[in-house]
C-alpha cells in the first residue's frame, strides 16, 4: 500500500520536509509501498485526515497536537494521534519590505498582515502570539493568503508584512531574491513575554546570511515541529518509517537544512524514555518504541 504523508502546501517548510523523508523511505521499500507526500493545509488539516484515515503520517506544530487529543478548538472532536518523531524546532517570523516604515512588532496596527491560509496552523500561531502582546485582530487586516500568494502581495505592496514559517522554505527563498525584504523585531520586551507565557515556544536565533535581507543575527519564537500518526495506523508500517528516520539522522540534515539539530532532539530518549517525545501528552506509537529501541535509543 502507499504510505502517506501529509505535509503542508506546495514549497511550504513540511512539504519540503516531507519529501526528503519520503525520499529515503523509498530508498528501501517496493513500488507497492513507496511513500508519497500530500499537499495539505499543515497542522490542523493533518490531524483532521490522520482521523479520517486520509493519510498515515502528517507534520504538525507541537502546539496544536495536545489540542487534537483533547478535542479543544480548533478542533471539533477528540483525534487518537500518536507521535511518531520530532522534525524541527524554527523560527516563525514576520517579514517586510526593507523601506517599510516598520520597525518593530508593535508598529502592526492599522497594517495588512499575510497570515497564512485561514485554517493553517500558522494563523492560530498569530493568535497565540497577539494575544499575548495584546495585538487585536480588530486593530489591524489580516489577509488570508497562501504563502505564495502572500509573498507575491507583499511585493505588490498590497500587503505590509507576511507572516513566514521556518527557514529554509521556497517562497521566502524567492521572496528574498525577488525584493529587497527584511525581518520585523519584537520590540523590547515583547519576545520574552511571549516565551514566558506560552510553554510551546522557544528562543531561537535567525543567523545572519539566512537569505538575502537577514543581515544580522536576529532573536525569535520558534516552535518544535513533529511528525505523528494515528493509532489505527499498523505497527509495521509505523515502524517502518520510524526506522527511516532513526538510521538517516545524519542524512536527513544533508537533503533538507531544516532536519539539522534532528539528532539533539533525540537525545532525551536516553534519559526520559518515550515520555521525551510526548508532546502535548500524545504517546508514542508502539511501532516507533521498538524502532527506537532496536536502533539503540531506548533501553
Amino acid at each position: 500500500m502507499k504510505v502517506r504523508i501529509g505535509t503542508s502546501e506546495f514549497g511550504g517548510t513540511f512539504y519540503s520536509q516531507g519529501l526528503a523523508l519520503a525520499e529515503l523511505f523509498n530508498r528501501t521499500h517496493s513500488d507497492g509501498d513507496k511513500c508519497v507526500v500530500d499537499t495539505t493545509l499543515a497542522s490542523i488539516d493533518n490531524a483532521n485526515r490522520l482521523d479520517k484515515g486520509e493519510i498515515e503520517f502528517g507534520f504538525m506544530a507541537s502546539n496544536w497536537i495536545g489540542r487534537a487529543k483533547d478535542g479543544t478548538a480548533p478542533f471539533t472532536k477528540k483525534i487518537a494521534l500518536r507521535m511518531l518523531s520530532p522534525a524541527n524546532a524554527g523560527p516563525i517570523f514576520f517579514v517586510t519590505l526593507a523601506k517599510s516604515a516598520i520597525k518593530t512588532v508593535a508598529e502592526f496596527r492599522g497594517k495588512r498582515i499575510a497570515l497564512g491560509p485561514r485554517t493553517s496552523g500558522m494563523v492560530q500561531h498569530t493568535e497565540v502570539i497577539f494575544k499575548v502582546l495584546g495585538i487585536s485582530f480588530d486593530s489591524f487586516t489580516p489577509m488570508y493568503l497562501s504563502f505564495a500568494d502572500g509573498a507575491e502581495a507583499l511585493i505588490k505592496g498590497d500587503v505590509d508584512v507576511q507572516f513566514q514559517c521556518p527557514i529554509p522554505n521556497q517562497v521566502m527563498t524567492d521572496l528574498s531574491r525577488r525584493a529587497d525584504v527584511r525581518v520585523v523585531p519584537y520590540a523590547a520586551g515583547q519576545l520574552e513575554k511571549i516565551l514566558s507565557e506560552v510553554s510551546f515556544y522557544r528562543k531561537v536565533t535567525m543567523e545572519k546570511g539566512a537569505f538575502r535581507g537577514a543581515t544580522q543575527d536576529i532573536r525569535q519564537a520558534g516552535v518544535v515541529n513533529v511528525i505523528v500518526t494515528h493509532e489505527k495506523v499498523t505497527e509495521e508500517i509505523v515502524h517502518d518509517m520510524a526506522k527511516t528516520i532513526a538510521e538517516n539522522l545524519d542524512a536527513l540534515p544533508k537533503l533538507n537544512p531544516l532536519y539539522k539539530g534532528l539528532k539533539d532532539l533525540f537525545e532525551p530518549l536516553r534519559t526520559r524514555g518515550p515520555t521525551a517525545f510526548a508532546f502535548g501528552g500524545v504517546s508514542v506509537h508502539p511501532g516507533a518504541i521498538r524502532a527506537y529501541r532496536q536502533a539503540g535509543w531506548l533501553k
